[in-house]
């Protein structure tokens, strides 16, 4: 049994298949907008009707606003000479200035002149109404916040209320026209003439202002320069008494615009640099002498380089002398060696003599060393005596350099005070001049005239505000509802949600009166009573009183879907179930058999919704005894069974004189298999009307005798959540689905909820096969 459900739950899973059509891009998203406008349009005429309703009201009750314009030019219009004259900085016309200017215009101070001007007080256009939102909310500040009765009472003020004061700043707006000098200033009122007035004194007292202000301040620039004037003077008199009393105290003397001091310590400077100068060459002789003399020892027989003894040696005619005789002698001891030989008398004897005139030559170089000598030692004790007489030089200049500093910063700070004293006086007399020639730093451009057409409120602006608003509010009304409802409406929705194909979509039958006939009627003959089904509910008799309506057509639907169920037995039981109660079930399961049988099939219906037995109380009002009885007390079951004496359709009511109690214990029992057994191999069809899957766990009780089972889903009222969570709670019921079907379905509705399938609704496709358009 385990099995054959497995293979059946694959089979019935197989078929469902996602009808979605595929993207059409543009297209796909023109249709969804203008299916939503379908579903929605009430919803968006109401609210727009009630945008537009509140745009007139507000047209109609506000009073028409007139604005004035005046437009102020700000400008640098004094002369080159008169700006470099300036006592006060003339700034560029940035956007800090503008907007300073901005803000000023639109100032309290500014505000109170005008009101007093034109004593706006008594102007009824300026006084708020009893109702008006200002006077409320005044009202109920001064009761919020009332004054202890033992308080002084305020003094009367002098300006206008504050209320009044808002008023009018709020009708005052001020804006820089791009990025030029001009200030627009905007005035509303009520009064196109009044408008135009106020604007103007606006833009006048605003000038006269600023005018006022740059003489007030150059009036004060002007005394306080005065008074420094005369602390700059008195400090620079001041200055130079300090400069002379401290030259007279310090004896501070020079020569050729130069210190004493100073010019002795540059002539000592000059004579030690020309005695150290000396010293550097009188050793620099000595040196070379000293070197010669060593180069040249006593014993030598040769003459070393006499060069190196500089220019006074080689002065000399002495040693020259006794040089040219050495070598002339030297030339002849190099002729004759070769000729006479080295060992000869005459080469001996010029030897000798050469020895001698070296010997010569050294004395006189060695006279020369000692008087380099002499003079080495007078040059030093010079510059020994010149360097301490500069020292002393030095060290008498420094004290006279320490009171120089302090005169100099002395004479500094007089001449800084002199000059100081100088500026202000030129700046002080260009002051006075400019105070004779004052110039307004701007100047009306445009003066405002009474306006011909209101500013507020703009007709079109409101009624196309109005217009969107109510578009808006509709728009975001039906999204809302979209997405609140969360119910079944179209074949794809229980096909993408449930993962179960949709049988059928049965329209919703209109109630009709019922037959006149009796309720139950008892024909007996002589041996047997006969049980007849009750006419008087037309619901179950549709498909037999209108075989070719739609209704009709959609019960066809489910009986070709039980047919072609791939699990399919010769003789199946099929249980009509739904998630919650009222969904027409019951109804389903009747049109059910009742098309069945009049078919011409053996078919019997039976009621095991046991707590709430509706179908026996439709088709058997008169029924003491049903399945109950059979499967509890024993009895016989051609005792409880009534027909249908037009289609031959069996019925089984479920009737109990006492309450039942443990019904799904009593569906689950043995005795009930029997009796369905016994049913299968009766009839070829067994419809069982059982009780919903929510409130009750019957349903669940019934896997044992039923093959397979129909959902019934309500169109438009049963929630998605329940039945997802219905079919969770039974996943026994779940596996032996096969399938579902939208009841009570509004078939002209349809078309705005299933946009792609909109022609499959159409009534002309069914008349043209001679179906009945009408359910």
């Amino acid at each position: 049994m385990l099995q054959s459900n497995m293979l059946q739950t694959d089979r019935l899973r197989a078929p469902v298949y996602d009808h979605e059509p595929e993207s059409g891009g543009i297209g796909e998203l023109i249709n969804t907008a203008l299916a939503f406008l379908r579903r929605q349009y009430v919803v968006l005429i109401l609210a727009t009707s009630l945008g537009l309703t509140a745009c007139l009201i507000y047209l109609r009750i506000t009073p028409p606003t007139y604005t004035a314009q005046v437009q102020v030019m700000l400008e640098n219009a004094k002369t080159q000479f008169i700006q470099q004259q300036s006592i006060l900085a003339e700034p560029a016309f940035d956007l800090g200035l503008f907007e300073t200017q901005v803000q000023v215009l639109k100032s309290r101070g500014l505000a109170v002149q005008i009101i007093n001007q034109f004593k706006l007080a008594d102007d009824p256009d300026f006084r708020p109404s009893p109702t008006s939102l200002f006077s409320v909310l005044h009202r109920l500040r001064g009761l919020l916040v009332s004054s202890p009765p033992n308080d002084p009472q305020p003094l009367p003020s002098k300006d206008p209320p504050e209320g009044l004061i808002v008023a009018f700043q709020s009708r005052v707006v001020v804006d820089r026209i791009g990025y030029s000098n001009l200030i627009e200033i905007n005035f509303s009122s009520s009064n196109p003439v009044r408008a135009a007035e106020i604007a103007n004194a606006i833009a006048s007292v605003y000038l006269a202002e600023q005018e006022k202000a740059k003489l007030e301040t150059s009036r004060r620039a002007r005394d306080w320069m005065q008074e420094r004037l005369r602390e700059l003077g008195e400090q620079a008199l001041a200055a130079d008494r300090a400069v002379s009393a401290y030259k007279s105290k310090n004896n501070l003397v020079s020569a050729g615009g130069r210190p004493i001091d100073e010019q002795q310590v540059t002539e000592l400077n000059s004579r030690l640099v020309a005695s150290r100068a000396q010293t550097s060459d009188a050793l620099a002789k000595l040196n070379r002498y000293e070197a010669i003399l060593e180069a040249n020892p006593a014993n030598s027989s040769s003459i070393g380089n006499l060069d190196a003894a500089g220019t006074d040696a080689l002065n000399s005619p002495i040693i020259t002398n006794l040089r040219q005789q050495y070598l002339e002698l030297e030339r002849r001891v190099a002729e004759w060696a070769p000729r006479f030989g080295r060992d000869h008398s005459a080469v001996v004897n010029l030897r000798n003599r050469m020895r001698e005139l070296r010997a010569s030559i050294l004395d006189e170089v060695k006279r020369y060393a000692e008087t380099s000598r002499s003079e080495l030692e007078v040059a030093k004790q010079r510059q020994q005596e010149i360097e301490k007489r500069m020292s002393e030089a030095v060290e008498q200049s420094r004290s006279t350099n320490m009171a120089e500093i302090t005169i100099r910063e002395l004479e500094s700070k007089a001449k800084s005070l002199r000059s100081l004293h100088d500026t202000f006086l030129q700046r002080y007399v260009s002051a006075a001049q400019q105070e004779s020639f004052p110039i307004a730093e701007g100047r009306v451009m445009y003066p405002a005239v009474p306006p011909q057409s209101k500013s507020k409120p703009k007709t079109p602006l409101i009624l196309a505000l109005g217009l969107v608003g109510g578009l808006g509010l509709g728009i975001g009304l039906g999204l809302f509802r979209e997405m609140m409802d969360r119910v079944f409406r179209t074949s794809a929705q229980i096909e993408s949600t449930l993962g179960l194909p949709c049988l059928s979509l049965v329209p919703a039958l209109r109630t009709e009166k019922a037959s006149t006939s009796k309720a139950a009627s008892w024909n007996a003959d002589q041996d047997t009573r006969q049980r007849s089904i009750s006419t008087r509910s037309t619901f179950h008799r549709t498909v037999v009183g209108k075989p070719l309506s739609r209704y009709a057509e959609s019960i066809r639907a489910i009986k070709l879907a039980i047919d072609l169920n791939p699990g399919k037995a010769s003789n199946q039981v099929i249980g009509i179930t739904s998630a919650l109660p009222n969904e027409g079930k019951t109804t389903i399961a009747a049109s059910l058999a009742q098309l069945i049988a009049h078919g011409g099939k053996s078919v019997i219906v039976v009621d095991c919704d046991l707590r709430n037995p509706s179908l026996s109380a439709s088709l058997a009002v008169n029924a003491t005894a049903g399945i109950v009885d059979v499967i509890s007390n024993g009895r016989h079951i051609d005792e409880t069974i009534w027909r249908d004496p037009k289609t031959n359709l069996a019925f089984l009511p479920a009737v109990s004189q006492t309450p039942v109690l443990h019904t799904s214990e009593m569906l689950a029992a043995d005795s009930m298999r029997k009796l369905f057994d016994q049913l299968r191999s009766t009839y070829d069809y067994v419809i069982v009307d059982l009780p919903p899957l929510t409130p009750l766990v019957d349903v669940r009780s019934t896997t044992a005798f039923i093959d397979c089972y129909v959902l019934v889903v309500e169109w438009g009222q049963t929630k998605v959540d329940v039945v997802k969570h219905a079919l969770h709670t039974a996943p026994n019921i779940h596996e032996c689905l096969i399938g579902a079907v939208l009841n009570k379905t509004d078939i002209k509705a349809m078309s705005r909820y299933d946009t792609h399938r909109s022609d499959y609704y159409r009534d002309d496709h069914y008349i043209r096969y001679g179906l009945t358009a009408s359910n």
